[in-house]
C-alpha cells in the first residue's frame, strides 16, 4: 500500500495566528510583527499510511507543528504494537524518532483523518531566531508529548481493558475535549483497532470492553464523538492535569 498523498498548500500559513497559545510566549509589543512574521509552508496528508516527514519534501529544520486532524505512530517488535495518538498542538519529528539500536523496532505511521501540518522548515527557523521567547514554548511541546506518553504507560498497565479504555479517553478529552451540559464531550474518530492499540489489548477485547462502560452509563459514542459522563477516574486525575490548561483554552 502506497503512502497517504500529500498536497501543498498554495499560501504559508502564519503559524502563531494558527496556534495562538505559541503567540502568547512574545510580548505584546513584538506579538503582532511576530505572527506576521513566522510563516512555513502547510500541507495536507490524506488518510492511510504515512511515510514521515521525508515524504512532506523537506528536511532539517525544528520539525512538524499538527495544525488539526489526527495521527497514530505505533512502535513494534515482532509485530507486537505499542502507539501513540498524535493531534493539534504536537510537535514532532518523523523520520528522527528514537529507536532502539539494539532491539528490531519497527515504525509506522498513518493518518486518521485528514491532517493539517505546517512544516517548520530551515526558513522558519531562520525567521523564528528574532524571537527566542519561542524556543521555551516550542521546547515546551515536545515535553508535554513525553508526559503525555507517561500517561499512556501507566494506563496500559492496569489490569481490565475496560478501565484502560475509560482512563484513555478521559486522558484525550483533556487534551481535546470539551465540557456540555451532557458530558464531557471528545470529537475524535476512534476505531476499535485504534483503541486497541493505544490500550495494548485485542480489537474484539476492547469492542466488549467499550460495550461494557455503555451499559455502565460512563461512556457513550456515535462513531465520531465520544460523550464521557461523571468525573474522570481518580487514578488518572494527577495525570489529567498534565493537559487542563491546553484543554480550558479550546
Amino acid at each position: 500500500m502506497g503512502v497517504s498523498a500529500v498536497s501543498h498548500s498554495p499560501s504559508p500559513c502564519h503559524v502563531l495566528r494558527e496556534d495562538p497559545e505559541l503567540a502568547d510566549a512574545i510580548p505584546v509589543e513584538r506579538r503582532a510583527k511576530a505572527i506576521e512574521d513566522c510563516i512555513a509552508p502547510e500541507l495536507w496528508i490524506a488518510p492511510g499510511p504515512w511515510g514521515g516527514r521525508g515524504s512532506l519534501g523537506y528536511r532539517g529544520g525544528i520539525g512538524v507543528l499538527v495544525l488539526s486532524g489526527l495521527m497514530i505512530r505505533r512502535v513494534g517488535i515482532e509485530g507486537r504494537y505499542g502507539a501513540e495518538l498524535i493531534g493539534d498542538g504536537d510537535l514532532l519529528r518523523p523520520d528522527e524518532e528514537s529507536v532502539s539500536p539494539l532491539l528490531p523496532l519497527t515504525t509506522q505511521w498513518s493518518i486518521v483523518v485528514p491532517t493539517r501540518v505546517a512544516a517548520l522548515d530551515r526558513t522558519f527557523e531562520l525567521r523564528v531566531a528574532q524571537y527566542p521567547e519561542l524556543a521555551r514554548s516550542l521546547i515546551a511541546r515536545a515535553i508535554q508529548r513525553s508526559k503525555n506518553l507517561s500517561v499512556n504507560m501507566a494506563i496500559v498497565h492496569q489490569a481490565r481493558v475496560d478501565v484502560r479504555l475509560h482512563m484513555l479517553l478521559w486522558h484525550l478529552a483533556a487534551r481535546w475535549g470539551r465540557v456540555r451540559s451532557d458530558g464531557t464531550v471528545l470529537r475524535l474518530r476512534l476505531t476499535h483497532a485504534v483503541l486497541a492499540d493505544l490500550v495494548a489489548a485485542r480489537r474484539p477485547t476492547v469492542t466488549t470492553a467499550l460495550s461494557e462502560l455503555t451499559r455502565r452509563g460512563l461512556v457513550r459514542t456515535d462513531g465520531e464523538n465520544w460523550v464521557l459522563s461523571g468525573d474522570a477516574p481518580a487514578e488518572l486525575i494527577p495525570f489529567a492535569r498534565v493537559g487542563a490548561r491546553r484543554a480550558s483554552e479550546r
